[in-house]
């Protein structure tokens, strides 16, 4: 059985949640919050497992409200259940402890096994929200700095890959079929490229960049 609090300040559908989620037999509601200060004082007051917790709510909104939770009980687990696909509400919400972000428009499906995954530990976002959350770390990515890795070329990396090993010149080239002077000018500029004076300093960051494997 899973103990619910849930918290929002629309009326009806207060009512619509507790109603669809007492008619599942491993859920139980405790009681309802219309405020966040209620949520906050039923919550210390019951220790349910799990929080549904609405975002925007009057006399303390879902995020304080979860902050103050989490820091009294961190055992509770909150789901916040909004209207709102808003980046800074969910950025907030869940930097402020929430396990799960769920959207108002979803199925009553979707909610109960929202409930499910984070009484459970696991983390819970809407396929909306991850969607969101994704495009915006692809983003992130697209903006990253590359790693200096990316500066060699398929034929300096096996360069580097081999001489990490401890191959020498006469190896490398027997191995990748060039001449030694030619692997003599890939190690140059490889050095050059990530500014490394020795065979030693190229090692270490073969290893760093998982180039070689130490198995």
């Amino acid at each position: 059985m899973i103990p619910l609090i849930i918290a929002d300040d629309h009326e009806l559908f207060l009512e619509g949640v507790r109603d669809i989620l007492s008619r599942e037999e491993d859920l139980d509601v405790l009681a309802l919050a219309r405020t966040g200060q209620e949520a906050l004082e039923l919550t210390l007051q019951h220790h349910p497992d799990v929080v549904v917790m609405d975002v925007t709510m009057p006399k303390m909104n879902g995020i304080e409200a979860s902050r103050r939770i989490k820091s009294s009980l961190e055992d509770v687990k909150i789901l916040a259940l909004s209207m709102h696909a808003d980046k800074r509400l969910i950025a907030e919400i869940l930097k402020a402890g929430a396990s799960g972000y769920a959207l108002k428009e979803g199925s009553s499906e979707e909610l109960i096994r929202a409930i499910h995954i984070v009484s459970s530990g696991e983390t819970y976002l809407s396929p909306k929200i991850a969607s969101i959350l994704m495009k915006d770390y692809l983003k992130l990515l697209d903006t990253a700095i590359p790693s200096q890795a990316s500066l060699l070329s398929d034929r300096e990396r096996e360069v580097l890959s081999l001489l990490a090993k401890g191959s020498s010149t006469k190896e490398v080239a027997s191995s990748l079929h060039i001449s030694k002077n030619t692997v003599d000018t890939h190690r140059r500029r490889i050095m050059e490229k990530l500014d490394c004076g020795n065979i030693a300093e190229l090692t270490r960051f073969a290893i760093r960049e998982g180039l070689i494997d130490l198995g």
